[in-house]
């Protein structure tokens, strides 16, 4: 147990090259090729950091003065997603959430209610975070455990479900490949909605317009690049910067569409010969035809145009709904530049088309701030209790979009806590339905193949 919470808290830039070094060697790859492959990864997340860095210090900024100029104020502190992955492995709970990840994953594939076998490891804070909520708030550490089986098991089988359209939409570089990321699984039903709700209604659901038509339909300036520029300066007029303010912030917006593509790049580099690989092994043809799917990072994806797109303009747009939402007092701010991880789930329902995507990113939001005022208290709670130095003196409570914003987290935690035996009941079966669908799934899709 020491030894996993020393590499965890070595960051997702150290701990996962060590993962996928391993895993490359367990696999067969090599040592050689396996540490490449590590490398690369951990390549990748530097990079990624570093851009989102970059997309923080320019945003923070300029949503600072638009909360200035427009009295935007709120009583709920956003400190951001680190906060939340402190508290997520601060506890006795989050101290073994990676082994018993691991084991539900074995359990649910030998059942066969699920075909990911999930490796990114990196991501298992957000089961150790409504584990950790659940945990603190009952004062028991076996409901901090169920409440990380319950997450556990409906985010592979949502991984399993939505795999085929994530792989149709983003390509053979992701064959095989899934998302089992919480926090991206739980917007899944937004975008079914969504999409199902605007094909009824005359005239929205004729426009199409998706990266390439983007392109198509305003050449030079429906590309990413440009965009950015445009997307940065309408920020910089919200915001009422200097022309050279505007101009600056326009220019970083765009680099950052660029860059976070190419980073991608850096990620699918190093994870696919360890996808191949997989594939190979466990992955093959197995007994009876099955194949199984590599449980992977959504940053292999966030690089896409639409969704960089989507969540810039969502910035302006969600600071100014946040105040108007009755019973919200939660201010999304640290968590700004995070949003780009509502969509890699999103975009293969809604085909990529922006407006579609634009609305479900919307209406994730306004529930996800009311989710996140919910559970400002227990979260204030906990952060007291793992790290109370990350509450700014004078702070009366705090949250995040990731991963307090979850549906994921606010039904887990108010079925346990707050309903108790009842609601842990409605939930343990609801996990079996869907595990047992899942399964049924599998078997059909199986014999189809």
């Amino acid at each position: 147990m020491v030894v996993i919470n020393y590499v965890m808290s070595l960051g997702a830039s150290v701990m996962m090259p060590i993962i996928f070094t391993i895993f490359g060697i367990i696999l067969g790859l090599g040592v050689a090729k396996s540490l490449r492959a590590g490398i690369s990864v951990g390549i990748g997340f530097v990079g990624l950091s570093v851009i989102t860095k970059l997309l923080a210090d320019n945003l923070g900024p300029a949503v600072s003065k638009m909360v200035e100029l427009y009295g935007l104020n709120l009583k709920t502190l956003d400190i951001g997603w680190p906060a939340a992955a402190a508290v997520a492995y601060g506890t006795e709970v989050g101290a073994i959430v990676i082994p018993l990840g691991l084991l539900v994953n074995i359990i649910m594939l030998f059942t066969r209610t699920t075909n990911t076998v999930n490796i990114d490891l990196w991501n298992y804070w957000h089961f150790a975070f409504i584990g950790s909520i659940v945990s603190i708030a009952t004062d028991s550490f076996l409901w901090g455990l169920f409440a990380v089986v319950v997450t556990v098991a409906i985010t592979l089988i949502g991984a399993d479900r939505s795999q085929k359209k994530m792989e149709a939409f983003y390509g053979k570089d992701l064959e095989g490949i899934s998302i089992p990321q919480a926090f991206c699984v739980g917007f899944i039903p937004f975008a079914i909605v969504t999409d199902w709700i605007i094909e009824k209604i005359p005239g929205l659901n004729k426009v199409d317009l998706d990266a390439k038509k983007m392109q198509d339909k305003f050449g030079v300036f429906g590309e990413p690049l440009f965009l950015g520029v445009i997307v940065g300066i309408l920020l910089g007029l919200i915001a009422q910067y200097t022309v050279a303010q505007m101009l600056t912030l326009g220019i970083t917006m765009a680099a950052v569409m660029v860059l976070i593509p190419k980073i991608t790049g850096q990620f699918i580099e190093g994870l696919n010969p360890i996808s191949q690989r997989s594939q190979e092994l466990i992955g093959s043809r197995l007994k009876g035809g099955r194949k199984l799917n590599i449980g992977m990072t959504p940053a292999l994806v966030i690089g896409h145009p639409v969704t960089l797109v989507c969540s810039l303009l969502l910035v302006p747009i969600i600071l100014f709904l946040s105040v108007i939402i009755p019973g919200n007092k939660f201010l999304p701010l640290a968590s700004l530049s995070g949003l780009i991880y509502i969509f890699p789930l999103v975009l293969p329902y809604t085909k990529g088309n922006v407006l579609r995507s634009l609305i479900t990113g919307i209406l994730t939001l306004v529930t996800g701030v009311l989710f996140a005022t919910s559970l400002s208290t227990i979260f204030t709670k906990a952060v007291q209790i793992v790290d109370s130095s990350l509450i700014p003196k004078g702070t009366e409570s705090v949250a995040s979009i990731d991963f307090a914003a979850s549906p994921f987290s606010w039904i887990t935690y108010q079925l346990t806590a707050n309903i108790g035996v009842v609601g842990a009941i409605i939930l343990g079966v609801v996990t079996i339905a869907f595990a047992l669908f899942n399964r049924k799934k599998i078997t059909t899709e199986l014999s189809n193949s």
